[in-house]
């Protein structure tokens, strides 16, 4: 049986862990400190895995069921949901890395370095506004 929203809100702490299955591999871990995450178990390459869906209740019942499909999806292409993910969150990394503001903050720090002080503060001006 499918689980509930009000399955998921009622769900009290016990002594240790313990699952309240969903279908096709979700599932809610209830933790002994009251925390709730949804949780998918899938097999990749032969190795059960496990992908992390979010906390409820900042994810939804139904988030978390969407988010099993599309990794469901990805599994059926034969991409690791875990993988995808982890290269997903790098690649936003990367690009915040490489934006603009750093860019110019580099170039000003390597450029203005030996300039006077008066010089750095009539730029400083520039660039911060």
């Amino acid at each position: 049986m499918p689980l509930s929203d009000p399955a998921c809100k009622n769900a009290k702490p016990k002594d240790k862990p313990y699952k309240l299955a969903d279908e096709k591999g979700l599932f809610l871990l209830v933790n002994p400190n009251g925390s709730k995450y949804f949780r998918l178990k899938y097999r990749f390459d032969g190795k059960e895995k496990m992908l992390a869906l979010g906390v409820y209740p900042e994810t939804s019942l139904k988030k978390a069921r969407e988010d099993r499909d599309n990794a469901r999806k990805q599994l059926a292409d034969g991409i690791d949901p875990n993988e995808n993910k982890k290269a997903v969150k790098q690649s936003k990394a990367e690009s915040a890395a490489n934006s603009f503001e750093v860019i110019a903050r580099e170039w000003y720090e390597r450029n203005m370095g030996d300039k006077s002080t008066d010089h750095n503060k009539a730029c400083n001006g520039i660039v911060r506004a």
